[in-house]
């Protein structure tokens, strides 16, 4: 179900300009293909090499459809199961291609920490800590992710409302204090498998995201 997206107080953001559009078609390991324009920045906040995948036509639809997706290596490149990054991209790509949008791909890895910190999250978790519990162990931040950047971006593209397509809603919240208009929250689906579900439940249950999770699966994961 979409859900309208408050308005809320705003603060300047600086500029960034558009670097460089190329087009790339994209192929999925399921056989699915697009083709996006690929569009990179100057100017932004966090000096990351993030960048905008344009699909379809978005000044097609009444508000365009957004995906801010924060980059996962193991997720997105290895299929890891651990986490549902990798099937939310997927799902995303074809929804915003069903509508016109952008996926932003941010530099992001494990919510901010980088690659090797959330490889020891990861180790801790095995040990018994939840996603959140691991980060804050290694004295890192349950989630160090700001929105500035991506919030940039859409300004350089033009963008100023939009439907956001995520499950988070930090992220809509973030993005309505840097002046973004959001229309309507649209849920990602759910891809809960016996290695994740105690990551997905962690995020429901510790930062409020919008997930149903279907009680027969996992549940001996949880169990142990």
């Amino acid at each position: 179900m979409d859900v309208p997206s408050p308005a809320g107080p705003t603060h300047r953001v600086g500029d960034a300009s558009v670097r460089t559009r190329v087009t790339i078609p994209l192929r999925f390991g399921d056989g699915y293909e697009v083709t996006a324009e690929a569009v990179t920045f100057r100017g932004l906040v966090d000096g990351q090499e993030h960048v905008a995948l344009v699909i379809g036509d978005p000044a097609a639809a009444p508000a365009p459809l957004v995906r801010l997706h924060s980059e996962c290596l193991t997720g997105d490149v290895f299929g890891s199961a651990r986490c549902d990054c990798g099937p939310q991209l997927r799902e995303a790509v074809e929804r915003i291609a069903s509508t016109g949008g952008v996926l932003l791909y941010l530099r992001q890895e494990g919510r901010g920490i980088g690659l090797y910190n959330k490889l020891d999250a990861y180790a801790l978790q095995d040990a018994g800590l939840d996603t959140y519990e691991a980060n804050t162990a290694l004295g890192l931040p349950e989630d160090g992710r700001d929105y500035t950047a991506a919030a940039q971006m859409l300004t350089a593209l033009g963008i100023d409302g939009l439907d956001l397509l995520t499950n988070n809603p930090d992220k809509a919240g973030q993005l309505r204090d840097l002046g973004v208009s959001v229309r309507f929250v649209r849920p990602t689906g759910v891809f809960a498998t016996d290695s994740n579900v105690r990551y997905l439940h962690a995020k429901a249950q510790h930062t409020h995201h919008t997930i149903a999770l279907p009680d027969p699966v996992g549940l001996s994961a949880l169990a142990g």
